[in-house]
This record gives C-alpha cells, structure tokens and sequence, in this order.
C-alpha cells in the first residue's frame, strides 16, 4: 500500500471532522476547510491507488 493512499485516508477523516464541526457549531470557513480537506484527500487515495498498480504491472 502506497503512503499516499494512507495519508489521503487521513485527510480524508479529519477533513470530514472539521466539516461536521463547522456545520454544527455554524463555522462555514471550519466546514469549508473540511471539505476541501476531504477532496485533498480523495486525490491522494486516488494517486496512490495508480502507484500501486503501476508497481503491481511492473512486478509482472
């Protein structure tokens, strides 16, 4: 498993803490950041998801 598709799962819960804090407490900026967290994190997933199978086709 690539580092990215692990950091991105990182970004990705703490993103969607943030915005579940800032919708309850009504900090837009709060859930703003946490979404856009959210999608940064959804990027690195979706790169470390190519990485890895591009290794797993060069093991071949």
């Amino acid at each position: 498993m690539d580092k990215d598709r692990i950091k991105g799962a990182v970004d990705q819960a703490v993103g969607k803490g943030k915005a579940v804090a800032g919708k309850i407490t009504g900090n837009r900026g709060l859930e703003a950041e946490g979404r856009a967290q959210q999608a940064t994190g959804r990027v690195q997933s979706a790169a470390g998801k190519v990485k890895d199978a591009v290794r797993d086709v060069l093991k071949k």
